[in-house]
Parts: C-alpha cells; structure tokens; sequence
C-alpha cells in the first residue's frame, strides 16, 4: 500500500507549491486592484462633481442675472411714475400736458398712450405713441373701461400708483398686444394713466445683454406666457430657467428667463485632461508617498531612539522629575520620584494638587495656597524653594523643589514640570557641621576661660578683703564702748551695705563667666544691643585692667533691638575687644584706648548713612590703637586655626565671621586712623 502513495506524493507536491506562489500573487495583485479601483472612482467622482459644478454655476449665473433683470424693471418703471407726475407740474393745460406728453412718448417706447383723466375716469387729453399705429379707439377708452377703473380705484385706496392686470388687445391682420396701464392719482383730483405694451417693457427697460443667447419672458403666476423675447432655443441644448415674481401695486407678474446652454462635452475634452493630469498626480503622490514613508521611517527610527535615551537618562537620574498639566494633574513621573515617595506610578497618575498622597496634611493649605498662586500666572521662582513631602509608611522628609513651565511646539504652556531633591541627607550633614562648630566654639570659650581664671584670683581678692574689713568694722561698731546707740546702727547699716556691694561685684564676675562657658540651645530672639555689650563689659574690664586699656563705649540714642543668638553675639563682642586689646599689648608710645561703637547702618553691608534700608540693620564696631594687620596676616586673617600669638588656637575670627554670616550680617576690618584696626559686623534689627 506505500508503494502507490510515493508517486501521487511527488505529484502533488509540485502543485500545491504553484497554488501557493499563486495566492502569493493573487494577494499582492488584490491590494494594486483595490488601489485601480479606487482611482477609478476617483475619476467618475472628479467628473460629475466637475458637471454638477458647471451647471451650478451656470444656474448661479441665470438666478443672478434674473434677480438684476427684476431690481432694473422696478426702477425704470419707478422712474417713469415720476416722469409722468412731472409732466402735470406747473398747473398746465390741456394743450401743455399734451405737447409734453409728445415728448416723453417719443423718450419711452414702452408707452403705447398717455392719458388725462378727471376725477370721474372722462378722458381730458390723450396721446399716442409717434412709434405705432393707434390701437385704442376713442370709444373704447372712456369711463367704462374695466381695466382702467380696476387701476385707478386700486390708485386710490392706495394713495400710490396701480397697475391693472395685463389683457390682450387686438390689431390689424389677426394680431395684437399684450398690455397693462398705470394709474397714477394727481393732485387737485384727476388721473394719469399710461399704456405699457409688456414686449416693449422687456426691449426698452432691460440690458440687451439680458437677452442675448436666452429667452426672457412676462408670465402668469401660474406660468402661462404672456409675451417673450431673445433668441429660441437650439436642438441639443440644455435648457437653464430662472424665475422671479414681480409684485406690482394692484398687479403680479413673474418674470422668467431660459438659458440655453450646450450640454457640458465632457469626454473628449476634460475628462481626457483629467485622467492625464490625476494619473500624473497620483504617480507622483506615490513618489512622493514612498520618499516621504521612508523619511518617516528613519524619524520614527530616531525618535524611539531619543525616547529610549531620555528614558534611559530619566530612570537613572536621582533627581525626582514631576510634570503636571494646567489642572495641577500629575501627568508623568519617574522612578526616582516615585522611590522618593515610596507610591507607584500608577498610584500618582492622574491625581491633582488637591489629594495627591505624598502631601501632608498639616501643610495642605501652603500646597493649595502656591497652586492657586500658580493657575493666577504667578511665575514660580527660578532658585526653588524648599517644602516637606510624605512617604507612603507616614514619614516627612524635607525636599527642595524646582518649577519650569511646560512649552510645547507652538509656544504655549501645557502644565508644569517639577524637578525635586530630598535634602535629608544635606539637612543631615548640614546639623552635624553645626554642631562640630558648636564644639568649636565651646572650645575657644573653654580656651578663654583658662585666662579668666587667673584674672579671677586677683580680680575677686579686691571685694572679698573689702567684705572681710567691712565686717570686722561692723563688729568693731557693735562692741565699742562709749558710742551712742544711733550713730552705732547708721554706721553699722552704711558697713553692710558696702559688703552687699562687694558681694554682688563678686558674684556678677562669676555670673559673667558661668554664662559664657555655659552651653545651651540655640534660640533668636530680640535683645537690646545696650544688653549685649553690658553683658561681656565685665569680662572685657576685668582684662582691660590688666593690660592698662581704658574702655570707651559710644551707642547711638533709640536704637531698635536686634534678632540674634545672644550667647554666640556675645562670644563675638568679647572675641574682637580681647583681640583689640592684645593687640595694643606691645611696647610703644601712645595711649591704650578700646573704643566700643553701636549705630544704625545702612544696610547689611555695614555703610553708614540714611538710606531707605537705614532701619533694618545695627552696626557694632569695635576699634583698636595697636598696630594694625599687614597684608601677609590680611590674606589669612579668617582662616582657621591661623593665629600670630603663641598660645593661641586661630579660632576666633574664623568662628566670629561664621556666626555673622548666620545671621544675615557680614564681618569686615579696616584701618584705624591714626593708627590701629576697626572691625565692624552687622546685624537685622527686630
């Protein structure tokens, strides 16, 4: 049995690869088949829309040329109304009215008679057109003329002109007229009427262009022909009808134009140029198709490469990157956001100003108040400004945040794009760095100190032997012998009072030093700067005698207090007087004068002077007659840990010059004239 079905095997094979390759083929041709036929009815398309628009606009051509036909036949019948009322003025006669009724008859061939009649409709005068044979017997047109009593009792319940309906008056030979009068009411009674021939209103009121190649016609409302003019129709023609009613006091007509047109010719003319034309354009559109299709493949080519880089950037940035639309919906966000936040992407998406999870609840109000800040036009700020966001376990963390509004390609703004970075560590390594110089500072306190003490010794032996000699004569006092009892108590009072004197100057030395050496919190609040100088004027005194240096103290009348640190302002104060008085601390002439200054400054800079800033800043000063600095020791005066004594740590104008800056102020030295240095810092006031 497997012997038969190996030939009918390779038999088949053979033919089931042609019926492949076949529906191969058949698949590609359909698509080129479907393209065939669309152009085809592409073609029969542009043909009857080029048809339909021609006859449109050969219709369009009719209605408007009709509706001028119509707006000029009102006028010139309008005008021939105050032709005829012209003719009766100046109170003429009838031989008068009749010679001028000549000479407008031989001005308007639309008129077939003129007529006067009185009040009754009896004829006063009348007058036949020079351009017809008469067509109204005397008889006919008397009282009883139907027509004309119908237009002129329309004249007068109108109070305007009337025209009759148009009737047939016959002729010689079994010909005749179409016809319609006009009553025109005159003043002091009486009627002008005047006989319109309707062929001639069409001939003499028209534009000849009107009539020429198409026929223009007077009907009756219900279309029947009344009279027409212009050339007859063609034999394969088109036939184009405009109509429009002419409503006429005490009358309707319409008139009616017919075009005729040649059948558009389409085949052998337009349609051949139409084809050559679209198949050169769709060939070329095809090109143009292909190189346009390969151009937008390389650009969808480089921009999934760009997308795929700033993806790349984006993912690998630490920089938290938020982009919001001008509803304050968050639209994008990248990893390092949402690892900041600990929320997912899908969590964020979407979300608004209003009830985003990353806000704390305490600060709600501040990210409401700067979003609507942000949708009233306001600029966010260039340098950033910091807030505090929330984790996803509750956590806060400070974070400092940058805000650029979106512009997309057509230079409008789209939303907002946040750039944000967690501070934590940098507030971190920021408070250690405090403290290490708050370790420093209680260093070069500890180091001030050690020089205290020994001023201390021989500071506090004064008031304590005078304490010691003010108590032994109290008791001396109490058992002298002779003394009268009131002397003995005013003797002894004065005697305490001066060891309570004495006691409280020995215990403000020792308070004065307790509290500079003593670490505590760091809080700004407002003092007096009155306070801050009386507090190291102790200290400053109790070094002053040693050296011989007389202290002066200059300060300003009113000023405001200061917002400081008081504990670090006065570790300043007492830093630059003892440097001031060390330095004058060198054989010389001259005397040894400190002199201690506080006055209003002008800015933080410390220029004195009234300007409009003069309020918000103090300027202490602390001048010297020593012998100045030198540019060597100039060019590494702040450094740390650069002294020019030899027991000294090079700490003091390094942490002097920090504590300023922390407060806003700024620390500067320059010469003392005549001779010296004055080193001068500011501070805001309260």
């Amino acid at each position: 049995m497997s012997a038969p079905a190996l030939p009918v095997a390779r038999v088949l094979r053979p033919a089931f690869a042609r019926l492949r390759l076949l529906r191969s083929a058949w698949r590609r041709w359909q698509l080129w088949l479907l393209l065939a036929m669309l152009v085809l009815a592409l073609l029969v398309t542009v043909v009857w829309l080029a048809g339909r628009h021609e006859v449109e606009q050969t219709q369009s051509v009719l209605d408007r040329d009709t509706a001028d036909a119509v707006s000029d036949l009102r006028d010139g019948m309008q005008r021939n109304v105050q032709t005829l009322r012209a003719s009766l003025a100046g109170g003429v006669d009838r031989e008068q009215w009749e010679n001028r009724a000549a000479a407008l008859l031989r001005d308007h061939r639309e008129w077939l008679r003129l007529e006067w009649r009185d009040a009754a409709l009896k004829p006063i005068g009348m007058v036949d057109s020079p351009y017809r044979r008469r067509i109204f017997e005397p008889d006919d047109r008397g009282p009883g003329q139907p027509d004309v009593e119908q237009a002129c009792a329309s004249a007068r319940k109108l109070g305007t002109p009337a025209y009759s309906p148009s009737h047939y008056v016959p002729v010689i030979q079994g010909t005749g007229l179409e016809v319609m009068e006009v009553c025109v009411p005159v003043e002091g009674g009486g009627y002008l009427v005047a006989a319109y021939s309707l062929r001639d209103i069409l001939g003499e009121l028209l534009a000849p262009m009107l009539s020429r190649g198409q026929e223009v016609a007077f009907t009756e409302a219900d279309g029947t022909r009344l009279v027409a003019i212009g050339a007859p129709r063609r034999i394969g023609t088109r036939v184009f009808s405009a109509q429009q009613l002419i409503d006429l006091p005490g009358a309707t007509l319409m008139l009616r134009v017919d075009g005729w047109r040649a059948v558009p010719d389409l085949f052998p003319n337009m349609l051949t140029a139409l084809v050559t034309a679209i198949s050169i354009a769709l060939v070329s559109v095809l090109v143009l198709l292909a190189r346009d299709t390969r151009r937008r493949q390389r650009a969808e080519g480089d921009l999934a490469d760009a997308l795929a880089f700033r993806k790349a950037m984006e993912d690998s940035v630490i920089t938290g990157l938020r982009a919001r639309d001008l509803q304050g919906r968050i639209t994008y966000v990248n990893p390092a956001f949402c690892e900041m936040v600990g929320f997912s992407a899908e969590e964020l998406m979407g979300s608004s100003d209003v009830d985003v999870p990353y806000w704390p609840t305490e600060l709600a109000h501040e990210y409401q108040r700067r979003q609507a800040a942000r949708l009233a036009g306001g600029t966010p700020p260039r340098e950033g400004f910091e807030s505090v966001f929330m984790r996803k376990d509750g956590s806060r963390f400070p974070v400092l945040i940058f805000e650029a509004p979106l512009i997309n390609a057509l230079g409008s703004q789209t939303g907002w794009m946040s750039a944000s970075i967690d501070i934590s560590e940098q507030r971190r390594v920021e408070e250690l760095s405090r403290a290490s110089q708050e370790r420093l500072q209680a260093s070069a306190r500890l180091a001030t100190v050690g020089e205290m003490a020994s001023l201390l010794s021989h500071e506090l032996t004064q008031p304590l032997a005078a304490i010691a000699s003010y108590a032994s004569g109290s008791l001396n006092l109490l058992h002298a012998e002779g003394a009268t009892r009131a002397r003995e108590h005013e003797e002894v009072a004065m005697a305490v009072r001066r060891i309570a004197e004495q006691a409280d100057r020995a215990g403000q030395v020792i308070r004065s030093v307790h509290d500079f050496v003593r670490r505590r919190d760091r809080t700004r609040e407002a003092v007096a700067p009155q306070a801050l100088v009386e507090a190291v004027l102790p200290l400053v005194r109790l070094q002053a005698r040693k050296l011989g240096v007389r202290i002066e103290l200059a300060l300003e009348d009113a000023l405001p207090a200061v917002v400081c640190d008081r504990t670090l302002v006065e570790q300043v104060l007492l830093n630059l007087a003892r440097n001031g008085m060390q330095a004058m601390d060198t054989p010389g002439p001259g005397e040894r004068v400190l002199r201690l200054r506080v006055a209003r400054a002008a800015s933080a800079g410390g220029a004195a002077g009234g300007g409009p800033d003069a309020r918000r800043w103090l300027e202490f000063s602390v001048a010297d007659l020593g012998c100045g600095i030198s540019e060597e020791v100039a060019a590494r005066l702040f450094t740390p840990f650069f002294t020019t004594r030899a027991d000294g740590m090079g700490l003091g104008l390094s942490l002097c010059r920090t504590v300023v800056e922390q407060h806003g102020g700024v620390l500067m030295y320059e010469p003392h004239r005549p001779r010296g240095t004055v080193f001068r810092f500011t501070l805001p006031t309260a």
